[in-house]
């Protein structure tokens, strides 16, 4: 909602840590070479004679010269820090963790459900797959090498030869078409499908209608099927995208938008990913007897 009045800041603006600190150290330096003893700064000159006005203006010179240096070492030194050290993915949590993590945002979902309603959809901490000895990064670039040490089942599974049109052995849910674009290249790579592999759907709305993913799925044997939740909700609501060989669900929460949100922290996705995917009948009964696993990337 865009507000009226006030100053042209931003309303998220947040002031930068950085700038206070400089300011902070700037107004420090002015105070002390106020504050000096002009005495002090020339008596190491007093046993040679007179002392010297313009060499005090030197030695003030070379001290705010130093302070100076010094506070921007502190501001290089903070910007590195802060710029190459990544916050931690939720995703790394304990499943027990996780499994809280999820319900909380189910009920953000769900908020007209009682909590007895709540607990029938929840999911079982032991369907939740324990990836915390992941200690490379949870971005695309390592998603083959995750696969392959994490869940070591779904890809001997990835590289087998399907038997049924439309049912895919992993579901990807990514939150942006561009983001499902990126998934389904690794995906597609032999690396993890080998030479019997099926194919990978590549599942979101933009310049793709409903229709045509249907009759795709219909006529294609999959391996995976990487998509945005509201189109992999639609088409498990048609029927065209079977559960009959899924094993694996990836929630790709790592992943974050401009203004720093994941799939989840989104009401129109999470709102997706709970009622039309994770919430679907039949994969909430695979995942609830424990047929189906669930993986936060």
């Amino acid at each position: 909602m865009n507000r009226t009045g006030g100053d042209d800041l931003d309303d998220d603006f947040v002031p930068d840590d950085l700038v206070a600190l400089s300011d902070a150290e700037d107004e420090e330096a002015a105070h002390s070479a106020e504050g000096e003893d002009v005495g002090a700064l020339l008596s190491a000159d007093e046993d040679n004679g007179a002392p010297s006005t313009s060499q005090a203006a030197v030695d003030k010179k070379r001290k705010r010269r130093a302070k100076e240096k010094e506070r921007k070492a502190k501001k290089r030194k903070m910007e590195e820090e802060t710029g190459d050290v990544p916050p931690p993915s939720v995703a790394s949590q304990t499943p027990a963790l996780l499994a809280d993590y999820i319900s909380s945002m189910q009920a953000k979902s769900f908020s007209k459900m009682s909590a007895i309603e709540l607990a029938d959809i929840q999911i079982p901490e032991t369907s939740i797959a324990d990836t915390t000895l992941w200690s490379g990064s949870r971005n695309l670039d390592q998603l083959a090498e995750f696969i392959t040490k994490m869940l070591p089942t779904l890809r001997t599974r990835l590289a087998q030869r399907p038997k049924n049109n439309g049912a895919p052995t992993l579901l990807f849910i990514a939150g942006a078409a561009l983001r499902v674009a990126d998934v389904t290249r690794i995906l597609k790579d032999k690396k993890l499908r080998g030479e019997k592999g099926g194919d990978v759907a590549k599942l979101f709305a933009k310049h793709i209608k409903l229709e045509e993913h249907i009759a795709y799925l219909k006529r294609t044997k999959l391996s995976a099927a990487a998509g945005t939740p509201g189109r992999l909700g639609k088409l498990l609501e048609s029927g065209a995208l079977q559960t009959s060989a899924l094993t694996h669900v990836i929630l790709d929460v790592s992943y974050q938008d401009a203004k720093k949100r994941n799939v989840l922290d989104i009401p129109e996705t999470r709102d997706e990913v709970f009622k039309g995917v994770i919430g679907s009948p039949k994969v909430l009964e695979g995942i609830k007897q424990g047929k189906i696993q669930l993986v936060l990337l």
